[in-house]
């Protein structure tokens, strides 16, 4: 029996064509087709989906995640794999929310997508179509993981990040080695996968959005400080601070992220830096965050960060003790232990 992928369509650049005043739109999806006819020939069967509305990735919301994993969900038992076809933009965060709703997922899904419209002609889009349906499909290697297919490489979705905005190579796995390679042969780093699920697939859909982002700055001030901590219902907060999670020692800073915790909100500590790990107490600076209780997120990629914590606080409400646990431990292989 010949294997099967289903392709879900949801817009972004691979897609798209240029009005008459240049801006690109989403077009059908057998536009696709006609852009790649290589894929008529495939050794494998293709069927394609697509999504109500489909969008620009910057339009992207944990509403649509959920859209996505119910189409999977409702084919997973009739497909060998699945490829998202999916803007740059917002490709890592979707990558990442896909990864913890998966729970025990046995099959690859692979997301991808292109720098140029599959219309122009040095359009990166067909390489990238090509190669994520082989890996798909390949029922010998059957990653059992969300990922992302870029410019040649397998990433785990979860551990990449888009780093540019003109070049064909848009991503990069800074903390984790590519799960795989195309040259002229598909090489696969099987060592490197998520072990295979001993258990049946489970999928939860549910994201808390009161959630934000606090960037640290020199010079950053306790009016900004507190205008985001004081944001009405919020839940959550990634903390993005310096080196291996360092902050300002200065007592408003600490006193503000403790009031915060007080009353139940959830902060978590990741890296500025694109390698490398947050690690408490490694810094006087970062001493007093730990003394207070804001949880280290190890070498987790911000879109995995902020995902996760939606994630978590989505299907866990109420129970923060085991949400602070949680991000400390690695669910889907988005942190290294």
């Amino acid at each position: 029996m010949e294997n099967k992928v289903l392709i879900i369509y949801t817009g972004g650049t691979i897609g798209m064509v240029q009005d008459e005043g240049g801006s690109l739109h989403p077009f059908a999806l057998d536009r696709i087709y006609d852009a790649v006819p290589q894929l008529k020939h495939c050794s494998y069967g293709i069927d394609s989906v697509t999504l109500d509305h489909i969008i620009d990735s910057s339009n992207m919301t944990p509403s649509l995640w959920v859209d996505i994993a119910s189409i999977i969900e409702r084919e997973y038992d009739r497909y060998d794999g699945f490829v998202v076809l999916h803007g740059t933009d917002t490709m890592a965060y979707t990558a990442s929310a896909l990864s913890f709703m998966f729970k025990n997922l046995a099959k690859p899904i692979v997301l991808t997508g292109s720098q140029l419209p599959l219309g122009m002609l040095r359009s990166d889009g067909r390489e990238n179509i090509i190669c994520a349906l082989e890996i798909a499909s390949a029922r010998m290697a059957a990653i059992p993981e969300v990922c992302i297919f870029f410019e040649s490489h397998l990433y785990r979705g979860n551990r990449s990040t888009k780093i540019s905005a003109e070049n064909f190579d848009a991503f990069e796995s800074f903390n984790y080695p590519s799960l795989a390679k195309a040259g002229i042969s598909l090489s696969f780093r099987n060592h490197l996968f998520l072990p295979k699920p001993t258990e049946p697939l489970t999928v939860r859909k549910r994201f808390d959005t009161r959630v934000a982002i606090l960037k640290l700055f020199p010079g950053i001030g306790p009016e900004v400080v507190g205008a985001l901590l004081s944001t009405p219902g919020l839940q959550g907060v990634v903390i993005e601070t310096y080196g291996s999670g360092n902050a300002p020692t200065d007592p408003w800073f600490i006193s503000a992220l403790e009031e915060a915790i007080s009353r139940g909100i959830i902060i978590l500590n990741v890296t500025q830096c694109k390698a490398g790990a947050v690690k408490m107490r490694q810094y006087e600076a970062s001493c007093d965050m730990d003394r207070i209780g804001v949880v280290g997120a190890g070498d987790i990629t911000l879109e995995a960060a902020i995902t996760k914590l939606m994630y978590l606080l989505g299907n866990f409400p109420g129970d923060r003790e085991h949400i602070r646990q949680r991000l400390g431990q690695s669910l889907r292989g988005e942190i290294s232990l």
